[in-house]
């Protein structure tokens, strides 16, 4: 699953520099759209894909002894899609205001 992954990271890189490279405004915001969804998808895969259980240790021990699912990566891309969000949206506006400004 993890080379799957690994590919799949590649390739959104590959095209988001690919497209962030373009002379227009609307592939650049795109690609650098894609760049952070790569991204995202790239602190996923490092921070272990599991099945294990919630990170939650139980009343009468001092530490978790089981197996427990690393909530880091999740809260790290959590805040990552709600930044991405708001600066493509953000660009959206400027590329709107530069493309009424031009004409």
């Amino acid at each position: 699953m993890e080379a799957l992954l690994a590919t799949a990271v590649g390739f959104l890189f590959a095209i988001g520099v690919y497209l962030a490279l373009q002379n227009h405004l609307i592939k650049f915001v795109i690609g650098f759209s894609i760049l952070s969804n790569a991204a995202n998808l790239l602190i996923f895969s490092a921070g272990r894909m599991t099945r294990a259980a919630p990170p939650v240790i139980p009343e009468n021990l001092m530490e978790i002894t089981t197996p427990f699912a690393n909530p880091l990566p999740q809260a790290l891309i959590l805040t990552a899609i709600v930044i991405g969000f708001a600066f493509l949206a953000f660009t959206a506006a400027l590329a709107y205001r530069s493309y009424r400004e031009e004409r």
